[in-house]
């Protein structure tokens, strides 16, 4: 997989298309390897090198062990299979299980003195909590989905910055959490230190690692452009530089901006956060997102945006490659509906990827443990 956006995984099991007839066990051995027996599910994957079994952890092969005999290859979850050069289209159909990965985004939120101030009817901090944590908060509505974690910035968080006591660990269905300690730490009258808030939430994930194949990402939400702990003058600098330093640690940041804050700004920390160059002009091609909004509203649609976005809906096939001009005659289920190819699915040129597509993307999206099974004749597979 590429380090382009992604929120989802395919893992490939290869049923049929010449299965191999020894089914011995490399767990059967003494000693067995380290991974054998290891208690697994649909929510509980295998080590690397193996697959479920009747609820436990197995293989019967290594790569390049040389287990699995002539005419047959070890799978990447430890299965042996046949080698097929080209198309048979008398071998039976080929089954990818794609599984849903899971990112991990930790907020870091503005608490600063002007986060107090009115905005369409609340201060901009209320708006906030609202559109995260509201009956349809983004993360109210997608916590299942995502392990949330949240750091509070401000300059009174003593001694500068200090955010003990200011943060939530991530964790799956982590709303209710979020939003105690966000209420509980409303804003006073500290200053905006952006560039150590980004610095210390980095450093955490370096500290504390998100699980295998969970993309790392930082959602920051401010009203303001940066200053210190001591000073109260504007430099945008260090939290320029603090974004592209997480982004060369491989963590991703995404930016909102409340009550029209400066868009250059926003433009050069998204292009930072990405690995885009910055210093050019707001909006201009090829330049990352940033997101603004100007009431509570548009504030909840910004949070469902970027956190909807890092959701992906292209399933990376591996263990075989789909022959791109034979791929409509396979089937894609989703939760047991079958998808129209074109319409709702589709292949890359190179065979490697699954795109879900319109409605079938966003209901991938949606469902909290979504049942998706891709089908292909044997013909259609090229391994």
């Amino acid at each position: 997989m590429t380090d382009r956006m992604r929120a989802f995984l395919v893992g490939a099991l290869l049923v049929g298309c010449g299965s191999h007839p020894n089914n011995t066990s490399m767990c059967d051995q003494t000693p067995a390897p380290a991974g054998c027996e290891q208690a697994c599910s649909a929510t509980n994957a295998c080590p690397s090198g193996f697959h479920c079994e009747s609820g436990k952890c197995d293989a019967q092969c290594t790569p390049n062990g040389g287990e699995c005999g002539d005419g047959y290859f070890c799978t990447s979850d430890g299965r042996c299979e046949q080698l097929n050069t080209g198309p048979d289209a008398s071998c039976p159909a080929v089954h990818f299980t794609p599984t849903k990965t899971i990112p991990s985004i930790t907020l870091v939120l503005d608490r600063s003195g002007s986060m107090k101030t009115n905005f369409g009817g609340v201060t901009r901090y209320q708006a906030m909590i609202d559109g995260l944590f509201g009956a349809s908060g983004a993360v109210t509505t997608t916590q299942s989905s995502v392990y949330f974690g949240e750091a509070l910035y401000a300059a009174d968080q003593s001694p500068c910055l200090n955010l003990s006591g200011f943060t939530v660990a991530r964790a799956l269905d982590n709303a209710s959490a979020m939003n105690t300690l966000t209420t509980a730490h409303p804003p006073a009258n500290g200053n905006t230190p952006t560039a150590p808030a980004i610095d210390q939430v980095a450093a955490d994930f370096t500290a504390n690692p998100p699980p295998t194949g969970s993309p790392p990402i930082i959602l920051l939400a401010t009203d303001g452009e940066p200053n210190s702990c001591s000073s109260s003058t504007i430099n945008t600098t260090p939290s320029i530089n603090s974004a592209k330093a997480a982004y060369t640690a491989g963590v991703k940041l995404f930016i909102v901006g409340l009550a029209g804050l400066n868009t250059q700004f926003l433009q050069d920390m998204a292009n930072a956060g990405t690995g885009v160059a910055t210093g050019q002009a707001s909006g201009c091609a090829g330049c990352s997102p940033y997101y603004t909004a100007s009431d509570p509203a548009s504030l909840a649609t910004a949070f469902n945006t970027i956190i909807n976005g890092v959701l992906s809906c292209d399933l990376t096939i591996t263990g075989g490659t789909v022959d791109s001009a034979q791929a409509c005659n396979g089937t894609v289920r989703v939760n047991g509906t079958a998808l129209t190819c074109g319409t709702d699915w589709n292949v890359d040129a190179n065979g490697t990827t699954i795109h879900l597509l319109g409605q079938a993307c966003t209901d991938f999206k949606n469902s909290t443990n979504p049942m998706v099974d891709a089908e292909f004749p044997c013909g259609s597979i090229i391994l």
